[in-house]
């Protein structure tokens, strides 16, 4: 027996979808064998179909597929679809029966639509199939996290409480289908808050994880939990929440005196008093410290109460001791000897005095270290180690870090855990030769701040060539004889030691022979420019450039050339330079500086008037090619013979005057006027005849 009504998936991404969640579709009759084998008309029944949720895809979702046996393939039956979003979100083909969606489906706003299938007759509209109603389900996805819906819990439980004592249950909420895979199936964990307190994974209860708390310790904790779905498996979606767990108190505690470690000098420890039934002077008192606590602690009497006020005299330290049994004696200041034999004038109290111990901050070994580094140290280069320990009991462990204002360029690291302080970048003494660190140490509370103080010195080395001392001047005057020296030259070195310096000058290679000058080195970081001849003139050469090498004694040694400049100058007979540089034109006596420019703008004035009668004669000019109606040639007459009168007016053939070939050639050229005279000729006996 073959369904009538048939549910194909066709897309290979639903197909495996569908196969790996192992769902079966059932399509099924309510006929039995019997009727349909003897019905005339085709009934069919639909079930339901599944489609996922948060589909992405380009494309519309392909959803299932709508078949009746009475669909022969020939056209003649029609598939209609109506119900919830079926023009909206889901469409049908009226030819095949394929039912897509055309939207991105959420679970979590509507987990299913009720449709309607009908198949009809295309032409008459009848249906051939009766109408049958079936589920389109969304299938669901895990895309929603879980979430504590009571927000931050706050809870308390008494200090001392038993291990496993229960504090308080969370609870989160998956919007994800529960009866669905392990979408909505939450575990929970505690991420901050161990070891302190444990939080039990399917419940949300949380546990105390440590015996004996002490509220004052601490009594206040903050942990976070957190909910992750899919069983916490990896891929699962999480949410956290905060809870605040106070410690409650319990008297767990006797009465105590006691100081804290950081009191004061010279404060108030104690009041102590000792009955007196007499009054006036006779009731008044005198303290002293008998017992465990001279030097450390002082006693004093309060002249309007009679007490005895302790002060302490020196700093407390926990570490060194934390109690002391601190004996106290009271005596009458006035004691009449007449009632002596009546006993002891005195009496003596014990006060014990606990201290309480106090965070304090690290102690550095040393509070000022001295270090030295190269200045071509790499980077990462080990310079020297501070170190510094928690005075406390607890003992804390120590991190370090420099105070960058201290090192604002961060030319050094620290090593946060040894102390071990090194080089951060490439360092120059000559820009700066000692470094001043404060070097902070710090433990878990960040208010307690140990400091000490390096200064860091850098080493020099031969980095830097030595150049001229001073930009020199030089003058060169023009009756300077040969031997004569025109500059003592010296230099300096950045490099150290400044005082200790060895130059050595000279003459570079490319130099060394110049006709003009020579350098003598004095030996005494000092050189002298000599000439070599005499007769300089500033109308040859102004300017003299010369290049002068100059080596330190550092290992490796270090030059640079510099080159010294002279001007040439002339001077009077002391060598006293008088003027420099370019020789000025002279001119010639008489003539003022108005002349001058009188004469100038005369010559100006005639330039003008040229250039403007050069330009209307350009103007004027007739224009050299004349039509051939005017060409006068046409009215010259000239020939070697004798004239016939006014017939030799008429004019002559001027063809041959015109052919520009004819004239062009040279040889024609050559015999023009035999031509012009014979011509002339022939025309004159014409007219005689």
């Amino acid at each position: 027996e073959l369904p009538r009504l048939l549910y194909t998936i066709k897309t290979k991404e639903q197909q495996h979808y569908f196969n790996t969640q192992s769902l079966t579709f059932f399509l099924f009759y309510n006929q039995s064998p019997w009727e349909m084998l003897h019905r005339h008309k085709r009934s069919w029944v639909w079930n339901q179909f599944f489609v996922l949720e948060e589909y992405t895809g380009e494309e519309p979702l392909y959803v299932g597929k709508l078949h009746s046996d009475v669909d022969k393939g020939d056209g003649k039956v029609k598939y209609v679809l109506s119900g919830e979003g079926s023009t909206s979100i889901f469409t049908i083909d009226e030819n095949t029966g394929d039912i897509h969606a055309t939207k991105r489906l959420d679970r979590e706003e509507q987990a299913y639509y009720t449709l309607q299938a009908q198949a009809v007759d295309r032409i008459t509209n009848i249906p051939v199939e009766p109408r049958s109603e079936f589920l389109v389900k969304v299938q669901d996805i895990n895309d929603n996290e879980p979430k504590f819906m009571d927000g931050h819990y706050m809870a308390g439980v008494p200090e001392m409480s038993a291990l496993g004592t229960m504090v308080v249950q969370v609870a989160a909420t998956d919007a994800d289908d529960p009866t669905y895979g392990n979408s909505a199936r939450v575990v929970y964990s505690i991420i901050s808050g161990q070891p302190y307190f444990s939080v039990e994974p399917k419940t949300g209860v949380i546990r105390t994880a440590l015996p004996n708390m002490d509220r004052e310790v601490k009594d206040q904790y903050v942990l976070v939990i957190q909910a992750k779905d899919m069983v916490g498996q990896m891929g699962g979606l999480s949410g956290t929440t905060s809870v605040t767990i106070t410690l409650t108190d319990v008297n767990d505690n006797p009465p105590r005196f006691s100081l804290l470690e950081s009191l004061p000098v010279a404060s108030v420890v104690a009041r102590v008093k000792a009955v007196d039934a007499d009054i006036g002077p006779n009731a008044e008192m005198e303290y002293r410290i008998m017992e465990d606590g001279p030097g450390l602690f002082n006693i004093t009497t309060d002249e309007d109460t009679q007490e005895g006020v302790i002060i302490l005299q020196k700093p407390l330290d926990f570490e060194t001791k934390n109690s002391f049994n601190v004996r106290i004696e009271a005596t009458n200041r006035n004691v009449d000897p007449a009632f002596v034999h009546l006993g002891s004038f005195s009496d003596t109290t014990s006060v014990k005095v606990t201290v309480e111990d106090v965070n304090e901050p690290p102690v550095y070994s040393t509070q000022l270290s001295r270090m030295g580094v190269s200045e071509d140290a790499r980077v990462g280069t080990s310079i020297g180690k501070v170190s510094a320990h928690d005075p406390d009991s607890s003992n804390s462990a120590i991190r370090y870090s420099i105070d960058r204002n201290t090192d604002l360029e961060r030319f050094f690291n620290v090593d946060a855990l040894s102390g071990v302080i090194s080089t951060a970048k490439p360092l120059d003494r000559e820009v700066n030769s000692v470094h001043n660190l404060t070097i902070l140490a710090m433990e878990k509370d960040p208010t307690k701040i140990g400091k000490c103080f390096v200064a860091i010195t850098v080493l020099d080395i031969n980095d830097n060539a030595p150049v001229f001392a001073i930009e020199y001047e030089t003058l060169l005057c023009e009756n300077a004889a040969p031997g004569q020296v025109i500059q003592t030259i010296s230099a300096v070195d950045k490099d150290e030691p400044p005082s200790g310096h060895r130059f050595y000058f000279s003459l570079p290679v490319s130099v060394a022979g110049n006709t003009n000058f020579t350098l003598r080195d004095n030996k005494d970081n000092t050189a002298s420019i000599v000439t070599k001849r005499g007769g300089f003139r500033r109308r040859e050469q102004m300017l003299y450039r010369l290049p002068v090498l100059i080596v330190d004694s550092g290992s490796p040694a270090l030059s640079s050339t510099n080159t010294l400049s002279m001007n040439v100058c002339a001077c009077d007979s002391d060598g006293v330079a008088q003027s420099c540089g370019a020789v000025p034109y002279i001119l010639p006596a008489g003539l003022s500086t108005g002349a001058l420019v009188a004469i100038l703008g005369c010559i100006i004035t005639l330039l003008v008037m040229v250039l403007l009668i050069v330009s209307m004669r350009r103007k004027k000019k007739e224009p050299l090619i004349l039509e051939e109606e005017r060409d006068v040639r046409e009215n010259i007459v000239r020939y070697d013979c004798e004239g016939g009168g006014e017939e030799d007016t008429e004019a002559f053939d001027m063809v041959a005057l015109r052919n520009l070939n004819v004239i062009r050639d040279p040889k024609v050229r050559q015999n023009f006027p035999e031509l012009r005279q014979q011509i002339c000729c022939d025309k004159k006996k014409k007219m005689n005849n």
